[in-house]
């Protein structure tokens, strides 16, 4: 199972005749199995970042990196091998809403499949199994609760047996039972060797869990903490640079 790497990652975005800085500089490495949270407030850079690191995006400067591979070099078909290692649930909503469950899942599954020998139905429903969800293959979107439709997002995500999961605020908007449900499930994933990389607003389950947390602020990587809480580093870096400041005061004093 492959590593991955941003070097000196920098993108911009267009707004009308103007570019927009979204992240600039950011280097990260995460390895194989590892579970990371990417916090930060609203347009921090959270999304960017996880659509560099998923090969979704090229950085504008710098390079993204899945194993040895630079992920900006490869196109077509090659990009699409690359692609099949992971698995994404984005914030915008996945599933059609005028097709079943089953019909949602499959279209993943086929899309991605290309060259795979796959037992479709089985594939389907085992990943429906995997989140709790069986028996909804002939539901509709709007048959299913908000965060039963996240977990068949993750369903989605998990089909084709990815190494790595990219998740982009899978929490949002839903109740504690249903979060604690998920983190539970992805701790389980993680646990099989899934590397996962989830940026979430869920401060007191990253607490919890207290895994990798990496904090962006303003499109920059401020902090890396491994067992880390909510916020944790930063706030640690404030006082060190307040402790620093007053040591230097204290040794003006005493030089006069």
């Amino acid at each position: 199972m492959p590593d991955l790497r941003l070097e000196g990652a920098t993108k911009y975005y267009k707004l009308e005749k103007k570019k927009l800085l979204a992240v600039q500089d950011i280097n990260l490495t995460i390895e194989q199995g590892e579970f990371v949270f990417l916090i930060g407030s609203s347009g921090a850079g959270k999304t960017t970042v996880l659509r560099m690191l998923g090969g979704d995006l090229r950085p504008d400067s710098g390079s993204a990196y899945l194993g040895d591979k630079n992920m900006g070099y490869y196109f077509g078909p090659l990009q699409f091998r690359l692609r099949r290692c992971f698995g994404y649930v984005w914030q915008e909503p996945q599933l059609l809403r005028k097709r079943t469950i089953y019909e949602n899942l499959f279209m993943a599954l086929a899309a991605r499949a290309v060259g795979k020998r796959v037992k479709w139905d089985k594939a389907v429903a085992k990943a429906l199994a995997l989140v709790g969800m069986q028996g909804v293959e002939h539901c509709f979107p709007a048959d299913l609760s908000l965060g039963e439709v996240r977990l068949v997002e993750l369903a989605r995500a998990l089909v084709n047996s990815p190494q790595i999961l990219i998740l982009d605020e899978l929490t949002a908007n839903l109740d504690d039972d249903n979060i604690w449900d998920i983190m539970y499930l992805l701790n389980e994933l993680n646990n099989r060797g899934i590397t996962i990389v989830m940026a979430t607003h869920a401060s007191q389950y990253v607490n919890i869990m207290r895994r990798r947390v990496v904090m962006l602020r303003d499109g920059r990587l401020v902090s890396d903490v491994h067992n880390g809480r909510y916020g944790e580093a930063p706030q640690n870096a404030f006082l060190t640079n307040w402790a620093e400041k007053q040591i230097n005061k204290r040794r003006k004093w005493e030089r006069k």
